[in-house]
């Protein structure tokens, strides 16, 4: 499996955290963790399933809490756009909550019709490069909405500065704002509630440190658990496996 990484232009940087561009010459299962970026996947050659089901040319995902498995075809080809946590609101109308756990073809969604049409110029693109080119023409045309809800990547910060130990509870002491405006506004922004978006902030922080750390129960403590149980379980359900499975044998990607 090829993997080659991208950086947006600097008038998509705010939205945009980055491309991937993944070729597969060989049929290859990849196990695929939550994140806080919503993403857009446009295929332009071979397939692309989950649990046997193959997924659609160009499909956008909205943000997930447990593990995916996803099987590449061999000679396979596929552009991942990964948005920043609420930059995706940049770029579609509609409600991004509704899209947890699942992804849609990108045709369905309003002003996003012609989508197949990207995924036959990817194809017919002479090199990644160009690829590249052709998914910014198309995000740039289709912004709509540049304004950012301060609030809420402010709260946003808060939970990546301190992912272990930040209580939604205390978060909401620091805002001027009810528990549910706060929640709907956040919903509304990033895709998901402030508890879910911290769960998957703290995952992704106890991954990263799981390298640093020989004993797992000194990685639960430091990354808040006190139940090292209740640290396993969660775990598995965000990872599909154990803790000292997974660090034997990390994602590919």
């Amino acid at each position: 499996m090829n993997i080659q990484r991208y950086s947006p232009t600097e008038s998509l940087k705010p939205f945009i955290k980055g491309y991937i561009i993944i070729e597969s010459k060989e049929e290859t299962e990849n196990l695929i963790l939550p994140d806080t970026s919503m993403v857009m996947s446009i295929r332009y050659k071979g397939s692309v399933s989950i649990n046997d089901n193959k997924l659609p040319g160009a499909i956008l995902s909205g943000l997930r809490h447990t593990h995916r498995n996803v099987r590449y075809s061999s000679d396979s080809g596929n552009v991942l756009i990964a948005f920043e946590p609420g930059g995706v609101a940049a770029f579609f109308e509609e409600p991004l909550h509704e899209l947890v756990e699942i992804s849609v073809p990108l045709d369905s969604l309003k002003n996003y019709i012609n989508s197949n049409e990207v995924c036959e110029q990817l194809h017919y693109a002479s090199d990644n490069a160009e690829r590249i080119s052709i998914v910014e023409r198309m995000l740039i045309l289709k912004i709509r909405n540049q304004k950012f809800d301060a609030l809420v990547f402010h709260a946003v910060e808060k939970i990546r500065k301190d992912p272990c130990n930040m209580r939604i509870k205390e978060l909401l002491e620091t805002l001027n704002i009810s528990r549910d405006a706060f929640e709907k506004r956040f919903r509304r922004t990033i895709g998901t509630t402030p508890k879910q978006f911290s769960n998957i902030v703290r995952m992704k922080s106890v991954i990263e440190k799981g390298k640093e750390f020989n004993s797992l129960t000194d990685l639960a403590y430091e990354s808040g658990y006190f139940d090292q149980a209740h640290f396993n379980k969660e775990f598995k359900l965000f990872t599909g496996q154990t803790p000292s499975v997974f660090f034997k044998s990390t994602p590919l990607w």
